[in-house]
């Protein structure tokens, strides 16, 4: 029994959709297709924009963010926040390769991997969760997930701990996409600088402006920022990313009243795309990673303002982002030591 590449055949309602925006897809694991992949899964990573919405929801209490990540994927046959749209990642075992696929895959059985493809698509079934970490976005489970025909995931590194590969790769493609867009001599603006994918694109960001570039890292909590020091980022401000006007004053303060070149927004919170724009002179470049984004906002709010930039919406997959997600991690040990510190206990 063949089903569709896409997965359009594990959609519920509406039909005739892909399994991304359906509201509800099939999640039944006793039933697998020729050209799927079922997996035994160990660990969700939730999306930080989903999972920031959960907590304000319910609070921040394990047993209940539990109940809530329970009673979404009971509606949706998956991990679909309806509120932020977003979904997440996870990492397993492979346990049953489709007949269709066997050889055709570069995994085999028992392969450990992490999907690189959204929990909001990804049919999933949780038996139960073991532990919620509120500090890190990271689920542990018993449960089970249907990987597509289309579905792109990566083998987990055998020399690095499992929830530091997770962290990782849940952001990958952030820091691939800055070092595809930053260009030496850049002025280059992160919005959520001190959060995983923010660490990382200032990192990157840092590494292609060059000497004759500057990063400016905007963030939060100065107190929760430290650890951007360390890797040579030293224009750093606190500030609410939410107030576009203040955004704008600090970041023309830093670059004389020119403006960034690029702007990368990586923030877990709603309302922050004008200071996006507000940030980035004319002709310059905005990319939103950050799910919390609304595109209707970012696209009138730019025209409102007159601004002439180029908006780029974030693609979580760019070729080979797994590969330069980790390799960036493991050519700096000053990267390595700040992730270690922060997800691997």
């Amino acid at each position: 029994m063949l089903g569709n590449k896409y997965g359009t055949h594990r959609v519920l309602e509406p039909k005739g959709v892909l399994p991304q925006p359906a509201l509800r897809i099939d999640n039944n694991m006793d039933v697998l297709y020729d050209n799927e992949i079922l997996v035994d899964v160990s660990m969700l990573n939730i999306d930080a924009a989903s999972f920031t919405q959960i907590k304000k929801e319910v609070g921040a209490d394990e047993e209940k963010v539990a109940n809530k990540i329970m009673e979404i994927v009971g509606k949706r046959g998956k991990m679909h926040n309806p509120i932020t749209g977003s979904g997440g990642m996870l990492i397993g075992k492979i346990s049953k390769i489709g007949k269709a696929l066997e050889g055709k895959v570069k995994v085999n059985v028992g392969d450990e991997i992490a999907t690189l493809v959204s929990l909001s698509l990804t049919p999933l079934k949780i038996e139960r969760i073991k532990k919620v970490h509120l500090n890190t976005d990271q689920v542990e489970v018993k449960a089970k997930a249907i990987i597509f025909e289309s579905g792109v995931y990566a083998k987990l590194p055998s020399n690095m701990d499992r929830k530091l590969a997770l962290a990782i790769l849940d952001v990958a493609g952030a820091p691939a996409q800055t070092a595809r867009l930053v260009k030496p001599g850049d002025k280059v603006v992160i919005i959520g600088a001190s959060g995983k994918s923010g660490t990382l694109c200032s990192y990157v960001a840092k590494k292609y402006a060059g000497v004759t570039g500057k990063v400016i890292a905007l963030v939060h909590s100065k107190e929760r920022a430290k650890h951007l020091e360390k890797l040579g980022i030293t224009n750093i401000a606190e500030v609410d990313a939410t107030d576009a006007i203040e955004v704008e004053s600090i970041v023309s303060k830093f670059t004389n009243g020119e403006m960034a070149d690029v702007t990368i927004n990586v923030v877990n919170v709603p309302n922050t795309e004008m200071a996006s724009i507000l940030a980035t002179k004319n002709y310059g470049i905005v990319y939103f990673f950050s799910m919390a984004t609304s595109f209707t906002k970012a696209a009138l709010g730019a025209e409102g303002v007159g601004k002439d930039v180029n908006m780029i919406i974030g693609n979580g997959y760019m070729t080979g982002h797994a590969e330069i997600a980790l390799e960036t991690v493991r050519e700096s040990e000053k990267i390595r030591g700040i992730f270690e510190s922060l997800y691997v206990n």
